[in-house]
């Protein structure tokens, strides 16, 4: 793995000749952040070597380097998930070329359902905690240059990160929420006795994403903020169907309060 790690890491490094300290992955219906940036170079994840392709509709595909504000970082317009039958060493495959390319901080975004009954669509939820249903992305051999074997997990979210984001919002008068968000493999959205049983366990937000890319970067050692925009609920009596484009469009209609969060965020 570490071959085609170094191998894609020299691919990207013939065009990102500084490297960035902040990287963001935009989640579903999130990508329009793009827009504001000042972007020097953008090539779409096939042409980078041994990087996955992304399927899902309201992911691009592409790997982005510019400025936002007057911060420099890269971005992923779009992410990998292990429903689309990536194994979770694809899925996290990315995170660890950011390592490589000298990231330190990691700003990973989200479209999820919120189960916290003070939750309403379109509400910024700050995660504090995670709880891991799906596949642990550390299972197999070890490569002592990814970190620890058993790293702890009891502060995986950082906290001066999350305040710094708590104070940004409160100060652009945007409300957020905060609280552990559930990862679970999907694809199917969740029944009513599902998001009963995830909120009784203590998760606030579901999603199919973030937490195989926050256990690796935290393995080595790069600060995490995890967001998640709430685009549906799953509590009892608010349930309603569902599709995929639906959740892309109440993520679409809540980015424009999250972009400018993350903005002063990586120029704080």
């Amino acid at each position: 793995m570490l071959q085609a790690i170094n191998e894609a890491v020299s691919f990207i490094r013939q065009w990102i000749k500084e490297a960035p300290g902040t990287a963001i992955i935009l989640g579903s219906g999130l990508g329009n952040i793009v827009d504001q940036m000042r972007v020097e170079h953008a090539v779409d994840y096939q042409e980078i070597p041994h990087f996955p392709v992304s399927t899902v509709e309201g992911h691009e595909g592409r790997l982005i380097s510019g400025f936002l504000g007057e911060s420099r970082v890269l971005v992923m317009q779009g992410r990998f998930h292990y429903y689309e039958g990536y194994s979770m060493e694809e899925v996290t495959f990315p995170v660890r070329v950011m390592k490589f390319l000298g990231i330190k901080i990691l700003v990973v975004s989200n479209a999820a359902g919120g189960m916290n009954p003070g939750f309403e669509v379109g509400n910024i939820m700050v995660i504090n905690d995670h709880i891991n249903t799906m596949p642990n992305p550390l299972i197999g051999k070890h490569e002592p240059a990814f970190g620890a074997r058993f790293p702890d997990m009891s502060e995986i979210y950082d906290k001066a990160l999350i305040e710094k984001f708590k104070s940004i919002a409160a100060a652009l008068h945007v409300p957020v929420q905060e609280g552990c968000y559930v990862g679970v493999t999907g694809p199917t959205l969740e029944t009513p006795k599902e998001y009963e049983y995830l909120r009784i366990i203590g998760g606030d937000a579901v999603g199919m994403s973030t937490v195989p890319e926050v256990v690796v970067a935290h393995q080595m050692g790069i600060r995490v903020l995890a967001l998640s925009v709430i685009t549906d609920l799953g509590v009892p009596g608010r349930i309603r169907k569902l599709t995929h484009q639906d959740v892309l469009e109440a993520a679409g209609r809540a980015a424009p309060k999250l972009t400018p969060l993350i903005i002063k965020l990586v120029n704080g």
